[in-house]
């Protein structure tokens, strides 16, 4: 269940009997079942230490789109690319988002990507690019 959903729910149920029910409600995003969150113009973690071999999970826990875009020059040269929406490079990402929103993810949607080639990987929200949206996975062998 979506935390901010589930914290609704208790509503006034407060106390003891709220805090008994978020207990082990972490992980390395700050909530179960993704390692980055994305809020209105940043992502949750901006910077995350993985090992080769490890799938990362980005959720959108905003109500705006966003994507996750990996720069092209941002990523080891061996890495396979990755960006939400399944394209093959960085400009075939860019291209798609004025035209229908290639790539988004609405609020509650996922994607993942499964790192293989340690290095440095940074990547965008190509809409809120400008405002800062970027962060960087760091993949360690």
């Amino acid at each position: 269940m979506h935390r901010r959903r589930f914290l609704r729910r208790l509503g006034a149920a407060g106390g003891v009997a709220a805090t008994t029910a978020l207990a082990g409600c972490s992980a390395v995003g700050g909530d179960p079942g993704y390692d980055v969150g994305m809020v209105a113009d940043a992502y949750r973690p901006a910077e995350l230490t993985v090992s080769v071999g490890d799938t990362v999970v980005w959720e959108n826990t905003s109500v705006r789109r966003h994507t996750v875009t990996a720069y092209g020059g941002g990523i080891p040269d061996a890495a396979d690319y990755f960006a939400s929406g399944g394209f093959d490079d960085e400009e075939s990402a860019r291209e798609a988002w004025p035209s229908d929103f290639g790539g988004a993810l609405e609020s509650g949607d996922r994607f993942s990507h499964t790192f293989e080639v340690p290095g440095r990987y940074d990547y965008v929200c190509i809409p809120h690019e400008t405002g800062g949206m970027y962060a960087t996975v760091f993949v360690e062998e």
